[in-house]
C-alpha cells in the first residue's frame, strides 16, 4: 500500500527506505506486528554495511498503526548499547494512545475523514486484541480502572 511513497521519499531525500511488511489485524493480534518491526529493524542495525548504509542516518518512519510502531521500536532500541542509534523517527499521525478517545483532539476532529473517532477506537482494539466487542466502554472511558487512569494522568489528560 505504501510502495509508491517510500519510492517517492528514498528519491528526493537520496536515502535508502526499507518498508516492512508487518503482520496485520486482527488475525494477528499484538504484539505480531511490533515483533516484526521490531525483528526487521534489529536486522538491518546489524548488517548495516550490506546495504552501504551510514549507522548515522538511519531513521524509522511510520503513519497510523505505523507510527505506533515505530515508536514502540524507538523506545524499545533507545537502550541498546550493541546497535546504532537511530537518528530520529517520524510519526505521522500515530496511534499512541488508547486510554481517553475523549481527549480534545478526538473530540475536535470526530468527524474528520478518514479517521473518524469511532473508527479510531474500532481499529484500536483490533490491534490489541482481534475484536471489537467493547467498543462502547472504550469510546466512554470505562475499559480503564479509575487508578490506572489517575497513575497515568499526567501523561493522557485534556490538560
Amino acid at each position: 500500500t505504501h510502495e509508491e511513497l517510500c519510492r517517492f521519499i528514498a528519491r528526493e531525500s537520496e536515502s535508502v527506505v526499507v518498508s516492512v511488511g508487518y503482520r496485520l489485524a486482527p488475525e494477528h493480534k499484538y504484539p505480531a506486528a511490533y515483533e516484526d518491526c521490531l525483528s526487521a529493524t534489529q536486522h538491518f542495525l546489524q548488517h548495516l554495511q550490506h546495504y552501504a548504509v551510514d549507522p548515522a542516518r538511519v531513521t524509522v518512519c511510520g503513519d497510523s498503526a505505523g507510527g505506533n510502531l515505530a515508536a514502540a521500536v524507538s523506545q524499545t532500541l533507545a537502550g541498546r548499547s550493541d546497535l546504532p542509534r537511530l537518528r530520529a523517527q517520524i510519526l505521522i499521525y500515530p496511534g499512541l494512545q488508547a486510554l481517553d478517545f475523549n481527549l480534545p483532539s478526538y473530540q475536535q476532529n470526530r468527524g474528520v475523514p478518514l479517521l473518524f473517532r469511532e473508527r479510531a477506537a474500532f481499529f484500536a482494539l483490533l490491534y490489541l486484541n482481534g475484536d471489537a466487542l467493547h467498543m462502547q466502554e472504550v469510546l466512554e472511558g470505562s475499559h480503564i480502572p479509575p487508578d490506572l487512569r489517575l497513575k497515568y494522568r499526567k501523561w493522557v489528560s485534556p490538560d
